[in-house]
């Protein structure tokens, strides 16, 4: 099997997990799952409702998920997901399997390499703009933090969710500091040039 073939497995297996994960807190239905992507993981996992309805699908084919439709009077049906047995079961095996290693998509960090093709300034507004992101970004990670503080005070998955918001922090605050050192770095080679 080829190198990609592999990934795109591996890729796959991790976004029909990720669902699994979402509907282990209960039944929704994909506009569900979409919006808990974008409320509660957005900084670290997102999918997109292209991604998310044939998962959904598959998901029930294999007897992962169950579907059930709700009627709604001058709206569409809901199509409503439920964790079965059996994805409880595929779910806690996926979270026993090792991580692989993360190899992110920077492409700040891309440009960066080719930056002696475009002015130390507009290599210093880019960097900027990377900065800022982070910094919005972690701003983000606050306000679920206090949000999830507030109203979910005696949930058992408390722990788990305030690990994940300390390695957003953490990430997001490296990035930050690593893009002061860059703009500190390229200011020294504008002011020679």
């Amino acid at each position: 099997m080829k190198i990609y073939e592999q990934e795109h497995i591996m890729k796959k297996k991790k976004t029909n997990s990720a669902v699994l994960g979402i509907l282990s807190y209960g039944p929704m239905s994909g506009y569900d799952i979409k919006k808990f992507y974008e409320q509660n993981v957005a900084g670290f996992w997102s999918e997109s409702y292209g991604q998310i309805y044939p998962i959904l699908k598959r998901l029930a084919e294999e007897g992962l998920a169950t579907k059930s439709v709700h009627k709604q009077e001058g709206k569409p049906d809901r199509h409503i997901y439920a964790l079965t047995k059996n994805g409880r079961e595929e779910l806690q095996q996926w979270l026993m399997e090792p991580t692989g290693r993360h190899i992110g998509r920077h492409e700040t960090l891309l440009k960066l390499l080719f930056g002696k093709q475009i002015s130390v300034a507009d290599n210093i507004i880019q960097i900027k703009r990377f900065r800022d992101l982070q910094i919005n970004d972690l701003k983000e990670i606050e306000i679920l933090k206090r949000r999830f503080n507030s109203e979910e005070v005696d949930d058992p998955n408390m722990p788990f969710w305030r690990l994940a918001f300390g390695y957003g922090e953490h990430v997001n605050r490296a990035y930050i500091q690593w893009a002061e050192e860059a703009l500190a770095a390229l200011s020294k080679m504008e002011n020679k040039t």
